[in-house]
């Protein structure tokens, strides 16, 4: 049944929607809003009137059934991986997040509350949020930071590299490719901090996750005086560690490979006048004509498109046998 919209992050438990905006510029307002962009650049605002520190309000999961229908099977998605390739060896692109989706028919009057509640039981992630707001419902596992703001200090944590617990160590090619994004990142930042605030504090770190080990780094800057919601949003947007380097041409091979990817892949967060968490929408399920996740793999030159492809899997394997269904 169709229930109140709420949201909840990290323990902050927000209801009483008041307005939905999509205009950045409502945020000035100094007013609790949950955000949700999509990859594609629209932005979703919802004020709400309340927020309390609370656990999440638990809910029940009958589960979803069948078989999964990914946008690219394994054979297109290996191509796509060539293909990047190729505009690589062209000196076009020096790397490229890679994504498909994945759906399944799911009914329009249920909400994800109970998935996510088994989600947060199940796969606790760091990032971990739920936003439910009228046509927008997302249960997102995301381990990754996209912005922090306390103040004018502004940091975010991209993640590059993904294996197994237990596994040695990240080779050469997910350490290039976290760099690679670090340089972006701080490119982006110094668009909108004081020349010469950026900084890496941490560096190519090995951090566990559920049932994976990421490489994360983290990148922060004490932002420009009077730099509003809109112009950090703008310059952000979307996420490089999501998109690629240079990202201007990333964005450009992959629209001409993908279909449009909502808001997997966008921000999902809260904004409150000079403080923020917005994490990278990743490990999303969302509703939008049944219910859909997405998965993605960053590809490089040295790229197998092969082990690009079980890496799409194995980032989706966990959270699929969350909700149910076959890969």
């Amino acid at each position: 049944m169709p229930s109140e919209a709420m949201f909840w992050m990290n323990g902050r438990l927000a209801t009483g929607l008041l307005e939905i905006s999509h205009d950045p510029a409502a945020l000035d307002d100094g007013g609790f809003w949950a955000v949700t962009t999509n990859f594609e650049g629209q932005f979703t605002g919802a004020r709400f009137e309340t927020v309390i520190q609370s656990d999440f309000p638990l809910s029940q999961w009958a589960g979803v059934s069948g078989k999964w229908a990914s946008s690219k099977n394994e054979s297109e998605y290996m191509n796509y991986v060539r293909t990047i390739q190729e505009s690589i060896g062209e000196g076009r692109v020096y790397q490229v997040n890679a994504c498909r989706e994945l759906s399944l028919p799911f009914p329009e009057h249920v909400n994800l509350r109970g998935l996510f509640s088994k989600i947060l039981v199940q796969n606790p992630a760091p990032w971990a949020s739920y936003l439910e707001i009228p046509n927008v419902n997302i249960a997102s596992a995301s381990p990754e930071l996209f912005l922090k703001r306390s103040g004018n200090l502004v940091s975010t944590s991209p993640i590059k590299g993904t294996q197994l617990p237990g596994q040695e160590h990240f080779g050469a090619k997910d350490v290039a490719e976290n760099i690679m994004i670090v340089d972006l990142m701080r490119n982006d930042l110094g668009a909108i901090c004081e020349s010469g605030s950026v900084t890496v504090p941490r560096l190519l770190e090995s951090e566990s996750h559920p049932g994976l080990v990421h490489l994360v780094s983290d990148v922060q800057g004490q932002l420009r005086a009077e730099i509003t919601w809109g112009e950090i949003l703008m310059a952000l947007l979307p996420p490089g560690s999501v998109s690629g380097a240079p990202k201007s041409s990333a964005l450009q091979v992959i629209g001409e490979n993908e279909k449009i990817r909502g808001p997997y892949c966008g921000a999902l967060g809260w904004i409150q006048g000079d403080q923020c968490e917005l994490s990278v929408a990743i490990r999303i399920f969302f509703k939008d004509q049944g219910l859909k996740f997405g998965t993605g793999a960053g590809i490089t030159w040295s790229s197998d498109p092969a082990g690009e492809w079980e890496e799409t899997q194995l980032k989706a394997r966990r959270l699929i046998s969350i909700a149910g269904g076959d890969l």
